[in-house]
């Protein structure tokens, strides 16, 4: 059986809910809405009054207009523009940018305005740190030179510009060594550089479209392309979602996803060096921006189970992210025993030596993150001389 047929509920009940988003973003361009114009006809009362042609055209004119800001919201929405009943053409409105989520204070920093005509939206971020700008045209038509003139947008990362093509031989075999299938390796774009078979590229996605990409050497050096938003990974499987997994690198994402549960995300940075039982000014919390520019995912999750390594600046990412999500809805996964003096340390070693079933076994088993704490800590007792271990 596949993996992505595997994708399962539990424990998870609601985990797993891909996004319809996704799945318009390619025909949105090609199959515009119908667009119901009034007319009058025959089969209206002969007997009232009859338009003249001019209002007849004005009104459906109008009826045209508002169907054509409607496929311009449906696109923006994609990008994760969310407008309101503000967005009318001919003005500007001021909204939540969903790249930087208007910073520390969350302002509405994102300029939008959709021209008179209805045929183009455009908008620009004014954070000086962000900088995003865009535009749409309802048939998908590049700017003109009227436009570009208002403003220069910046480019879209795509795999084309990136020079990305899917995955060699000797790429699928280095993760199926890992358990991991070309199946998932579909699914979550992992692809390659062109021309070089030695370099895994590990596509960032939100709302379908690239806006990020991590590069990795089969010798495991590590880099990112310019540019890259900083998000989670796999930010788009978890945009329904009530119950999640956050891993520590995107290779544990792929093989929670073998285990039969796609609603996981991995941060995009591995884990701390150490960390602080307190909370730094948000302005200074630089390392987690992600999590604040996943925002929107990460207020309506109920339940938030941490599968970070099991070392110690793993389990550092797991105190940093327990305490800026609420400790009260974190549950910590405990890795099994490997001999009598070692444990596995992640998720793709579980997989590997012990099966997706065993996998999957684990992360169900996962205690509350409050609980594990008390564990430690009487663990910890035990080792001190002259203490009397907690009961």
């Amino acid at each position: 059986m596949s993996a992505s047929s595997l994708c399962l509920y539990r424990p998870l009940i609601t985990a797993l809910f891909f996004s319809r988003r996704r799945l318009i973003s390619s025909s949105l361009s090609s199959s515009l809405p119908l667009v119901r114009v009034w007319s009058y006809s025959s089969s209206h009362s002969s007997n009232g009054p009859t338009p003249p042609p001019a209002i007849v055209e004005k009104m459906e004119e109008q009826t045209i207009g508002v169907a054509k800001v409607d496929t311009l919201k449906q696109k923006m929405e994609l990008l994760g523009i969310l407008c309101n009943d503000s967005c009318v053409p001919g003005r500007y409105t001021n909204l939540l940018c969903p790249k930087c989520n208007g910073g520390p204070s969350m302002e509405r920093s994102l300029s939008v305005h959709i021209v008179q005509k209805g045929d183009l939206a455009m908008w620009r971020c004014f954070r000086t740190d962000c900088s995003w700008g865009d535009q749409v045209y309802i048939d998908g038509r590049a700017a003109h030179n009227e436009v570009k003139k208002i403003v220069q947008f910046s480019g879209q990362m795509t795999e084309e510009s990136l020079r990305l093509e899917p995955p060699g031989e000797k790429i699928t075999a280095y993760f199926s060594e890992r358990m991991i299938s070309e199946e998932t390796l579909r699914r979550n774009a992992v692809m390659q550089r062109s021309g070089d078979k030695d370099i895994i590229a590990f596509t960032y996605k939100r709302n379908g479209l690239l806006v990020g990409c991590k590069f990795r050497s089969i010798e495991k050096r590590y880099w990112k392309e310019k540019g890259s938003e900083k998000t989670l990974y796999g930010i788009d499987d978890i945009n329904d979602a009530a119950e999640i997994i956050i891993v520590e690198g995107e290779i544990d994402k792929l093989s929670v996803e073998e285990a039969g549960f796609c609603n996981c995300v991995s941060v995009p940075d591995g884990a701390p060096g150490k960390s602080s039982n307190k909370l730094p000014p948000v302005e200074k919390d630089t390392r987690y921006q992600y999590l604040r520019s996943c925002k929107q995912h990460l207020d309506k999750v109920s339940r938030i189970i941490l599968a970070t390594d099991n070392d110690k600046p793993g389990q550092a990412l797991a105190r940093d992210i327990a305490l800026r999500l609420g400790t009260h809805r974190c549950w910590q996964v405990r890795w099994p025993k490997k001999d009598e003096s070692s444990y596995y340390k992640d998720a793709n070693e579980v997989l590997r030596h012990m099966g997706p079933d065993a996998l999957r076994k684990v992360i169900e088993n996962a205690k509350p993150y409050q609980l594990c704490i008390s564990d430690r800590v009487v663990s910890s007792d035990k080792h001190k001389p002259g203490r009397i271990p907690a009961s």
